[in-house]
């Protein structure tokens, strides 16, 4: 049995009780964890408020020191780390390897950032300088998905640790097992760079407890949290009952529009990544596809054939390129959804069905969907669609396809492609997201701000812009000489 993880100690819950961590493409028992309690993350959350002092007083240099040292010891352990990412989550095995990269990649940039951090000075009048400090905000609550439980800690853990604030980590019921042995991995650098125990903890449990308590407990001064929408609005209220900050990564429906000048096969390919990565259960990813009508022809056929190509399978098995849906109630989301556009008059490309026989009948898989012909009010246009499911709109020009784009509740991620440099400043410049790519695939950079707008969420992480939500700034004025000692009130 799994273990939680506390002061740099494995422990049981005071409950006694586990939960069960089941493969999404077997139903088979891959683990169990603690049912933590109310007291178990009390506990955890007084040990990172012991750890703070010491923590926030080593050097960033020596921070980041650690976290460079963290990404190079779970590299060494990646093959073991992917694998269980796969068992407990899903996906095929190439795509925790990136998984599991993509994390220390973040680990790296920001152990890398340590010797560079400054912060403002100016010179003002009658002699006074001003500069700003940036203090650890304190203990750190992260509340982390199960669709990319590894990499989407990093984004939390990463500026966190480096401004020098301890972190209680809450993973997702369904997948703490990698995210358990990944902050063991951290803590041993920790302690063996000079840090105190305490510094990294896990408490695994139900989110309406260990989760809870988090939110309302008034010694967790920030929480960073990754899910959908509706969880986020109820992680906000609880927050602000003590004014804590937030970090909310929400749900999204990016849109991508291709024009007709665009390049097609590439594009295509982008669409079909885009949309099938992790079988579809992603918050930034394809969600709604605009083509211009003089190209839609040639591109719905050239994306059928591809996406006909996807092999589906047990994320273990090499050749698998889409493993299943992360649990029945995810599936069965998106085929009503997939449903609901039919009821409506859409009509299926490809897909909606669920693959039968052997290996199949024992996992949560669905086929690789393309829908065309939407009505404007259909789910699938509407709402979050989080699985393998494409739907397809004709537009006439970037201006309509933009227009279209924004009718939404979401402002996450979106992508233009087209050759024409004005069309790309137009859809960059008039598209409600947090994030636009211009004939790329959707790829996040440590080194760029990433969050959404609208109701995708507040709050930025990635690039310098993490390390200020992870910090109190204060401003400090001192005088080197008396001149006129004029006061002024704001």
């Amino acid at each position: 049995m799994a273990k939680m993880f506390v002061a740099g100690e494995q422990l049981d819950s005071e409950s006694k009780q586990t939960t069960e961590v089941r493969n999404p493409a077997t139903g088979e028992v891959v683990d169990t964890v603690p049912k933590g309690t109310v007291n178990d993350i009390r506990r955890a959350i007084d040990v990172a408020s012991g750890a703070l002092k010491k923590w926030s007083q080593m050097a960033p240099s020596k921070r980041g020191s650690i976290l460079l040292a963290a990404g190079r010891l779970i590299l060494e352990q990646e093959k073991e780390l992917a694998t269980l990412l796969t068992k407990e989550q899903g996906k095929p095995i190439r795509e925790s390897i990136l998984e599991i990269r993509r994390f220390v990649h973040t680990l790296d940039h920001y152990g890398g950032m340590a010797k560079s951090l400054r912060t403002a000075a100016v010179v003002l009048d009658n002699g006074r300088h001003g500069f700003v400090l940036r203090k650890p905000i304190g203990v750190c609550g992260a509340i982390v998905p199960w669709n990319f439980p590894v990499s989407l800690m990093g984004n939390k853990l990463g500026p966190a640790l480096l401004a020098g604030n301890p972190v209680v980590v809450k993973p997702a019921g369904t997948t703490p097992l990698t995210d358990l042995r990944c902050c063991e991995l951290i803590d041993k650098t920790i302690q063996a760079g000079g840090g105190p125990k305490g510094v990294i903890n896990v408490v695994t449990g139900p989110g309406s407890v260990v989760g809870e308590e988090l939110l309302v407990n008034s010694t967790v001064r920030k929480i960073g949290f990754t899910g959908a929408t509706d969880t986020g609005r109820r992680v906000m209220q609880s927050a602000a009952q003590d004014f804590k900050h937030v970090t909310l990564e929400l749900g999204g429906s990016d849109p991508m529009i291709v024009c007709e000048d665009a390049d097609i096969d590439r594009a295509v390919s982008a669409a079909s990544v885009g949309r099938f990565f992790n079988c579809g259960q992603a918050c930034l990813a394809v969600k709604r596809l605009y083509l211009a009508d003089k190209i839609a022809d040639v591109f719905i056929e050239k994306l059928v054939e591809k996406v006909k190509k996807l092999r589906i399978g047990n994320g273990l098995a090499r050749e698998t390129i889409m493993g299943p849906l992360h649990t029945a109630e995810q599936r069965k989301e998106v085929e009503e959804q997939v449903a609901d556009a039919v009821k409506r008059g859409g009509k299926v490309l490809y897909g909606a069905e669920r693959p039968r026989g052997g290996d199949y009948d024992k996992g949560f898989y669905l086929q690789p969907t393309l829908v065309t012909n939407l009505d404007p009010e259909s789910k699938m246009l509407k709402d979050e669609v989080f699985g393998p499911a494409l739907p397809i709109v004709r537009v006439k020009d970037i201006e309509e396809a933009v227009e279209q784009a924004n009718n939404s509740i979401f402002g996450l991620g979106s992508s233009v492609w087209t050759r024409d440099i004005n069309k790309a400043m137009f859809a960059a410049e008039h598209i409600e997201s947090g994030y636009t790519w211009v004939n790329s695939a959707q790829i996040i950079y440590d080194e760029l701000p990433f969050g959404g707008v609208k109701q995708s969420g507040i709050g930025k992480e990635h690039g310098e812009e993490a390390i200020e939500h992870y910090t109190e700034s204060k401003s400090v004025v001192i005088a080197t000489e008396t001149r006129s000692e004029a006061v002024g009130g704001e």
